[in-house]
């Protein structure tokens, strides 16, 4: 075998024992689609209620969502959503197992299509099979093209600025905007900033497995916390004017994107993948990109 193809080889394949991951996050999605069932539930009976949440959930809405058994059910539900999906990023690589989260987005649209009786049309079903075959084919070209690099003080610094300017840019959109929000604009945000949770995560996790705990990782952490709660925020308030599979296609197509879209320009993990696999990143992250569009166009529920 010429040595290019051996060189090849070393660098997508796994380890046996990362092969772990795959199982733990496929019961983390399973885990975040029930969740986001239960949750659209709660924040849907509360915002019958209210009548309100046009201009974004108030404070009154939030603590009433406490007091609804079924968001408090899904959140937990999420919470271990995100404890399978931490424990399988401590296994896997990030470019493995974070696309895994798609299976949910075929898990809630069937649950939310018995639950709700509403049927999916087929505008909608094509919708939901360009958000999984673009982010599936968007993994595959990264997983034999991309080179997984660590995350040095210099890209968690540029990581940490933008995610900054991104956190000011939703916030000061959010306030003079939300008036105008749409679902697509909630999980837009909200993917976007859980991409970047994501990364940091990895990036927490692993350095304190390293024992290199310092400011720099406490700023980090900050920011994942941030960007956890203002894309939490945001998420709640799609599913009041949204159903959960397109909230669940917005986070499982958007997110992922971004995280691997950090690692391509940031990390510089595709800087030796040839010419047509920055094209093929492109042209699936856009047909991705596209099915969660769709999916907010021709959902029954949403254009209800």
């Amino acid at each position: 075998m010429p040595p290019e193809l051996f060189e090849l080889s070393d660098q997508i394949a796994l380890d046996p024992k990362q092969f772990i991951g795959i199982p733990i996050a496929l019961v983390g999605a399973i885990f975040l689609s029930l969740g986001a069932q239960f949750q659209h539930r709660g924040v849907t009976k509360v915002e019958a209620n209210t009548h309100d949440a046009d201009k974004g959930l108030s404070v009154r809405q939030l603590m009433a969502l406490l007091s609804r058994p079924s968001w408090v059910i899904g959140t937990l539900m999420l919470g271990l959503a995100i404890v399978f999906q931490l424990t399988s990023l401590g296994f896997s690589p990030i470019i493995v197992v974070q696309p895994l989260g798609a299976v949910a987005l075929v898990i809630t649209a069937i649950l939310n299509s018995r639950i709700s009786h509403v049927k999916l049309n087929r505008s909608s079903i094509i919708s939901i099979v360009l958000c999984v075959g673009g982010v599936g084919l968007f993994v595959l070209v990264a997983a034999f093209t991309a080179v997984d690099k660590p995350v040095t003080t210099t890209d968690l610094i540029i990581i940490l600025i933008v995610l900054a300017i991104v956190l000011l840019l939703f916030a000061a959109t959010f306030v003079f905007l939300r008036k105008r929000f749409k679902a697509i604009a909630y999980i837009v945000g909200a993917g976007v900033l859980y991409g970047f949770v994501a990364t940091l995560a990895k990036v927490v996790i692993s350095r304190i497995f390293q024992a290199h705990f310092e400011w720099l990782t406490v700023l980090a952490l900050a920011g994942l916390l941030a960007a956890a709660a203002l894309g939490g925020y945001f998420v709640q308030n799609a599913y009041a004017s949204g159903p959960p599979d397109l909230v669940i296609a917005g986070l499982t197509v958007i997110d992922p994107l971004v995280a691997v879209a950090i690692g391509i320009i940031v990390l510089g993990e595709a800087s030796q993948a040839p010419l047509w696999a920055n094209f093929a990143f492109l042209a699936f992250g856009l047909v991705a990109i596209l099915g969660v569009f769709g999916l907010a166009r021709y959902h029954p529920q949403a254009q209800r």
